[in-house]
């Protein structure tokens, strides 16, 4: 007669990831590059999240339910790397709302809600939460209560700590996610380039003394305006162009070569996130559209190994 096995076997772990952005960001940016806003610098948000994906696999030997990850936008309206994030295998986009000040509204709700609605419906054994705020203790709390597992990640800070204290009290497990681990995936946004005001029109008697006719920058009684400078304008053309790689795929890109003419359809599509991108309007400086469109074409040219193009008007 077989002997039972009466040895109690492991039971593999499902667990999700759970990333307040805002925090992660912020303290990411601070510690790397010294960065208040988010407009100083960028990130290459699919890699960092692939990395952070294999970073738990090598934690937690189970099965990863999913990836949410928190952000916030204007109005709920997604920007293009939030678009791009939202379509990666396994993750879950959760948008917060952002208002007139840059601040974020909704989005530690939407982490407490997703926390206690996993572990009440036994979705998961474990939870990794990468996030600093104290708000998150209830719902840590009632997740535990339910016997699901808290992993708390944080950012190495500068000095001191940027985790509340209960918060890392009250989790079973706390690590510190390492400069060194978040450096390949931030970078500093490039600074505009002053745009050098326009040369004060001549005085008549300038103009007759040196019998030289001389054009005017402005008419009488207007202010010249002045744009964005051009670096500026290619680069945020680039950056679009390269999310649109990420979201559409080479082939499709493919379809618009040689190019260097944009269907209306995507040109419009392209002033649009390129506005976005700069938080204004360039509509008042059509000369910064076709920058746009340059920028735009330099980073599809050097995806196919092409040489670069220059857009037309």
């Amino acid at each position: 007669m077989a002997i039972p096995d009466l040895m109690p076997h492991p039971v593999a772990a499902k667990y999700a990831v759970l990333v307040d952005v805002g925090y992660l960001y912020a303290a990411a940016g601070e510690v790397l590059l010294g960065a208040k806003e988010r407009k100083e610098y960028r990130v290459a948000a699919d890699e960092l999240i692939q990395s952070l994906q294999k970073h738990a696999e090598e934690r937690i030997s189970g099965e990863l339910l999913r990836i949410y990850w928190y952000d916030a936008a204007r109005d709920r309206v997604p920007t293009v790397d939030q678009r791009v994030i939202a379509q990666l295998p396994w993750v879950k986009v959760r948008l917060g709302n952002l208002n007139a000040r840059g601040q974020q509204k909704g989005v530690d709700a939407q982490i407490r809600s997703d926390l206690e609605a996993l572990a009440r419906h036994h979705a998961v054994t474990d939870t990794i939460l990468l996030a600093g705020d104290e708000d998150m203790v209830p719902a840590v709390e009632a997740a535990q209560a339910y016997g699901v597992r808290i992993h708390l990640w944080g950012v190495e800070p500068p000095y001191g700590t940027n985790q509340a204290e209960r918060l890392v009290w009250e989790s079973d497990t706390v690590e510190v996610i390492t400069a060194e681990f978040l450096r390949p995936f931030f970078s500093r946004a490039p600074q505009p380039v002053p745009v050098t005001p326009p040369a004060a029109a001549p005085s008549p008697a300038q103009v007759f003394a040196g019998r030289t006719p001389v054009k005017p920058h402005a008419k009488p009684g207007q202010v010249a305006k002045l744009g964005p400078s051009r670096p500026r304008v290619e680069d945020v053309g680039e950056h679009v162009a390269q999310k649109w790689i990420l979201t559409r795929g080479r082939d499709n890109i493919r379809d618009l070569l040689p190019g260097p003419i944009l269907p209306t359809v995507i040109d419009t599509e392209l002033l649009i996130e390129a506005e976005k991108e700069l938080g204004h309007s360039l509509r008042p400086y059509p000369e910064a559209r076709v920058w746009l469109r340059d920028g735009f074409w330099a980073r599809v040219y050097r995806e196919f190994d092409l040489g670069v193009g220059v857009s037309s008007k």
